[in-house]
């Protein structure tokens, strides 16, 4: 069970603002597991592996401070403050931000939706975490492999505003005025110095039926080398899940132009092989195809698996092979705020490379507070 407290007994700090209709609440998620990674193939013949510590696998952990202030007639200033963190040495993810999964302020109503200033997420990762088997997680199994803008790519500077749920649909939108603050080469002072994002989608959510429509695109920093200030990334998708209680069914599509959004990537020793994250490609093109299933074991346990395919028009990205994941979850809970955790997940041609193989397995406990 959460707890929620007053400001005035969270941090010395928020007492002068502390009232009745004010509230702080402080959350987080610890997740830490032992797991193996092995990396092979491919025209350089990469041949590499580790097994120790792993952790975010299921989630990345963190820690966090929601609240609200109630302001009358159904207006409420929020906040939301939410710290990544490596649970096997401590260290602060996201690059050392100390807020850098989520930073944002804003006003909310139940009758005209939420607007929110500050670092986030974006919509796509928004909506399809939801129809993701594996839940936006799982490292490269989750959905965002294969569909980059869903890969829990977040924004700084970034203003969202998103609708209530009117009979099930929910719309969003939103602007970045400078999606990196920390990537040098391509922030500046003149707007056009930085790279900008947009972000937007529709979905619909009623009992078992969860359909998701999205749209993200990167507009180009001045600072770019000749070449990349041509290239306007792009996706598009189209996804859905439906819940039949034995089983769960869940189907993406997304449609890729010009570069590549959040990307992941695996460290060899001797280098690293990944697809990288706001890659600006001009010309190129990929088709992304998901298909995924879950279903309850008992009232405790959870299998669940997806196979995933990239399939690039062109070597604009690493390479041109089809890139296939193939991936296998199980959860079992041990009470409502913890559980434990096992994934295998295999690719081929990964990151677009000819016979390079990834192969990822682990076991772990994540406990949420």
């Amino acid at each position: 069970m959460k707890k929620t407290l007053l400001a005035a007994a969270l941090l010395a700090g928020f007492a002068g603002v502390a009232q009745a209709e004010t509230s702080v609440t402080l959350y987080g998620i610890i997740d830490t597991g032992i797991g193996y990674n092995k990396i092979s193939g491919g025209p350089d013949a990469i041949n590499g592996s580790r097994f120790g510590m792993i952790n975010g696998v299921q989630n990345g952990s963190r820690w966090g401070l929601r609240g609200s202030e109630d302001l009358g007639d159904g207006l409420r200033a929020v906040f939301q403050l939410e710290s990544g963190f490596d649970s096997g040495n401590g260290k602060s993810a996201q690059n050392g931000r100390l807020f850098g999964r989520q930073a944002t302020i804003g006003l909310a109503s139940d009758s005209w939706g939420q607007l929110d200033f500050g670092r986030q997420t974006n919509i796509a990762s928004k909506y399809f975490g939801s129809i993701d088997p594996f839940g936006a997680g799982f490292g490269q199994a989750n959905i965002g492999v294969s569909m980059s803008a869903a890969n829990t790519q977040r924004y700084d500077n970034m203003v969202m505003y998103q609708t209530p749920s009117f009979s099930g649909f929910q719309f969003g939108i939103g602007y970045s005025f400078n999606a990196d603050d920390q990537n040098t080469a391509q922030t500046g002072f003149r707007t056009a110095d930085n790279t900008r994002a947009i972000t937007t989608g529709l979905r619909y959510v009623n009992g078992p039926l969860n359909v998701a429509l999205t749209y993200d695109q990167l507009n180009a920093s001045n600072n770019l080398p000749t070449g990349m200030t041509d290239a306007t990334p792009r996706m598009y998708a189209i996804g859905g899940s439906y819940d039949f209680e034995v089983v769960k069914l869940a189907l993406a599509y997304a449609r890729t132009t010009d570069g590549w959004f959040a990307g992941q990537g695996v460290n060899t020793g001797s280098g690293s092989l990944s697809i990288g994250t706001n890659i600006f490609a001009d010309g190129f093109k990929a088709n992304s195809y998901m298909v995924g299933l879950s279903a309850p074991i008992g009232g405790a346990s959870k299998l669940f698996g997806s196979w995933q395919m990239v399939d690039p028009s062109n070597d604009r990205i690493n390479g041109a092979e089809t890139m296939n994941v193939f991936s296998l979850g199980y959860t079992y809970d041990l009470s409502k705020r913890t559980n434990l955790y096992a994934y295998g997940s295999y690719a081929k041609n990964y990151a677009f490379v000819e016979d390079v193989k990834s192969t990822a397995v682990g076991v772990g406990i994540r406990h949420r507070f």
